[in-house]
């Protein structure tokens, strides 16, 4: 029962992504969108890839610092593995999440520590998000006089406003045991998951406070890869002759990021483009010119999920290969 719940979940996000792709598709003209992307300047299109690029690469560096943190003894190649297995995964399962769920299990199984990966990889979403709300504040204030209005200013409240009350339940004891009491209630008897995972992840993040210097680092290597997107949207523009002014890809681009967070479609895959074209609405650009630019970040996206894939099968025939040898040898 709960295999096909799960799987009609899975369906209903692919049937959400598909409905808003369709729809977006109707509302611009094809052939200039097509158009539009045909005529990008590659070099610049190129040089806007390796910058999106690099911000994996940052975010496998933020991850590894946690990991030295808490004692794992592991090669960068091996981060690298569990690491790609995430970014593949985020491809097909809904929102971050799962990937970050596949990077976790991958982890945990070469270490035997999963409480301890688990706890990692959480702070890790954590601080990558709490990088991109400074990011968000940090341009809004710089840029007010571009973006002051109603619809940038309630999303950005929202976001921040979640991010500090999710900081205060974990980080504050009071607030922490209030809310182990309302989920220890009878009740509450029914969320025996939920329970352990807040529990455990409380417990694990006691570890990171001798390491106040990561967590700080952590933080400013977050708001540096949050910073990597918009730039990479910058680029994009530019390749297709946009001349826009950079402060609304960096007020845009950590809200339309949050909204393709929420789980209801795969990696975000048409609220993404919706949003998109939305907000950039704002700054004067048509329809069709947005959604090119969303398709065009999709493809990178892609593509890095598919380098993700290609390191994780590559490293599964290595595990494999060593196994048996390592049989072989034992046998003889």
């Amino acid at each position: 029962m709960g295999n096909l719940k799960k799987i009609l979940v899975i369906i209903l996000r692919v049937g959400i992504s598909l409905t808003l792709l369709v729809f977006l598709f109707r509302q611009v003209d094809r052939k200039s969108l097509f158009e539009i992307i045909k005529k990008t300047d590659k070099f610049i299109l190129f040089t806007g890839f390796f910058t999106f690029f690099s911000g994996y690469v940052f975010a496998l560096l933020r991850w590894e610092m946690l990991l030295r943190a808490l004692n794992f003894s592991l090669s960068l190649k091996r981060v690298v593995i569990s690491f790609s297995s995430g970014i593949f995964f985020n491809l097909f399962l809904p929102s971050t999440i799962g990937g970050d769920l596949m990077r976790s299990l991958d982890l945990a199984a070469h270490t035997k520590r999963p409480k301890e990966v688990v706890a990692t990889v959480l702070l890790d979403r954590l601080s990558g998000y709490t990088g991109m709300v400074l990011l968000a504040l940090i341009s809004l204030g710089i840029g007010y006089k571009f973006v002051w209005e109603k619809s940038i200013i309630l999303p950005v409240a929202i976001i921040t406003t979640l991010l500090i009350i999710i900081l205060f339940f974990l980080f504050n004891k009071h607030a922490y045991i209030g809310v182990s009491r309302l989920i220890h209630s009878p009740m509450a008897g029914g969320l025996n998951r939920l329970k352990n995972q807040i529990r455990n992840f409380h417990k694990e993040l006691h570890y990171f406070k001798r390491h106040k210097g990561v967590i700080l680092n952590n933080v400013l290597f977050s708001v540096l890869i949050q910073a990597i997107t918009p730039l990479a949207f910058f680029l994009i523009a530019l390749s297709m002759g946009i001349r826009l002014n950079a402060i609304y890809f960096f007020v845009f681009l950590p809200i339309i990021t949050a909204i393709s967070l929420l789980p209801v479609s795969i990696g975000g895959l048409g609220l993404r483009d919706a949003a998109t074209i939305y907000f950039f609405a704002k700054a004067g650009l048509g329809k069709d010119t947005a959604f090119a630019m969303s398709l065009i970040n999709f493809f990178f996206i892609l593509a890095v999920g598919a380098l993700g894939g290609l390191v994780y099968v590559l490293a599964i025939y290595y595990r494999r290969l060593q196994h048996h040898t390592s049989s072989a040898i034992h046998k003889t």
